[in-house]
């Protein structure tokens, strides 16, 4: 009798033992599905939240910068290519350790129509586009591309008068 009882408990121990194994197993390949989308997700935060903070920077600084290069130009030739170039260095030196790409070009409007006034010009834009390629953008691990396919795009005008010098409308 002894041993018809400890057979049927061992069967019943191996069922139990082998379902426990399924729910182990079972738990093991949730978390293989979970764990790189919680990895993706993780990265796309970070990469928003560096975004928010290069774009809030770069909208703190650009109409100071502009601001002082555009009122007083430095150098000879073309006044807005050299400001522009002036401007989008002081840019990318003020925005320290963001990995970002500064572009700035100046559209003058052109309403003085052959007056004394155009000798001065009309008020000029400063376009300053900041480009921000997020991380990890080129990553290719056995010939396949990881990184992100697009880079976010952050603009910000400013207008300088030159009738009111140190105004930026």
């Amino acid at each position: 009798m002894a041993g018809e009882g400890s057979g049927r408990w061992s069967r019943r121990a191996r069922a139990l033992g082998s379902r426990l194994l399924e729910e182990r197993a079972q738990a093991t390949v949730e978390m293989a599905v979970v764990v790189p989308v919680l990895i993706v997700l993780a990265l796309i935060t970070y990469n928003v939240m560096v975004f928010l903070a290069a774009s809030a920077r770069f909208d703190r600084v650009a109409p100071d910068i502009v601001l002082a290069h555009a009122v007083a130009p430095s150098g000879f030739g073309d006044a807005a290519s050299a400001v522009s170039d002036d401007v989008a260095g002081a840019l990318a030196d003020a925005m320290g350790s963001y990995d970002v790409d500064i572009e700035v070009t100046c559209l003058e409007d052109g309403d003085g129509g052959g007056s004394v006034f155009s000798l001065v010009g009309g008020q000029r834009t400063y376009r300053c586009v900041m480009r921000f390629e997020p991380w990890p953008s080129r990553l290719s691990i056995a010939g396949v591309d990881m990184g992100a396919p697009v880079a976010l795009e952050h603009v910000r005008e400013v207008v300088v008068d030159p009738w009111r010098p140190g105004v930026v409308m």
